[in-house]
């Protein structure tokens, strides 16, 4: 972050520690249990499945679907969200701090998922390498594809860059070569506390989340237009400001 005062790493770590729990008050939030709904049907979830959450946040999917009697391991790049997740998770729900571009998971899970820009669409901007600014979400394409078993089935959602245009205003800005949104905004921790902060989150065109699919060597199954809340199979619009692509893992 620049012009913070907080710490340096990954834009995203010093973000989330100043957040903390204040992160679950986001009306985003608050579609957790229809957003799992939809994972379970997409992604073909039964109890005893074995999935991983990648940039898990707080863990509010990982510990609804424990709760259907679904295991889960969360992963984030935050120790503070990992230390909320942690608290209070029912049974079948494990967490741990990890890079999403480096994991080392294989033929683990049954099925796995990054949303809400937890790990994939956050590393463009000052995270991304300049010579190569996709090869950070490729990463954790490729890593969840080598997370699962042949045959199981992977879930990314990203922002849509054709509704992020659409939108933009004053106090937001879209590159157009990195299709990475800029915002600068405020937070506030659990006291209140305010923070100035800089959000760089990569938008997407279904075209290019089936490119980037096809360079992880995962078989698109579908890309749907979603708002949180709100998934399910709806075609891409630019009305809808998020993207689900569906895939799965060949050789099952």
């Amino acid at each position: 972050m620049t012009g913070d005062g907080l710490s340096d790493g990954h834009w995203f770590e010093p973000l989330a520690d100043h957040l903390g729990e204040t992160y679950l008050r986001y009306s985003f939030t608050k579609g957790t249990s229809q957003e799992v709904d939809a994972l379970v049907e997409l992604l073909h979830l039964e109890p005893g499945a074995r999935v991983l959450d990648v940039g898990c946040g707080p863990g509010r999917h990982a510990h609804e679907l424990a709760r259907r009697g679904i295991e889960v391991v969360g992963l984030d790049v935050s120790e503070r969200f990992i230390a909320i997740a942690r608290e209070g998770a029912p049974a079948g729900a494990s967490f741990v701090v990890g890079d999403a571009r480096a994991m080392a998971f294989d033929a683990e899970f049954d099925a796995a998922y990054s949303l809400c820009q937890g790990a994939f669409g956050l590393l463009g901007g000052p995270a991304a390498d300049p010579d190569d600014p996709e090869a950070g979400d490729l990463a954790v394409l490729d890593g969840l594809r080598r997370a699962v078993r042949p045959g199981g089935r992977v879930a990314v959602s990203a922002f849509n860059a054709y509704f992020q245009v659409a939108h933009l205003d004053g106090s937001t800005r879209f590159d157009a070569r990195t299709g990475v949104h800029h915002e600068r905004t405020e937070i506030r921790d659990p006291a209140g506390a305010v923070a100035e902060v800089d959000l760089w989150t990569t938008c997407a065109t279904p075209r290019e989340l089936r490119l980037l699919a096809a360079r992880a060597q995962l078989d698109v199954l579908a890309v749907h237009g979603v708002t949180p809340g709100c998934y399910g199979a709806a075609p891409p619009s630019i009305d809808l400001e998020e993207l689900l692509l569906l895939a799965r893992r060949g050789g099952g």
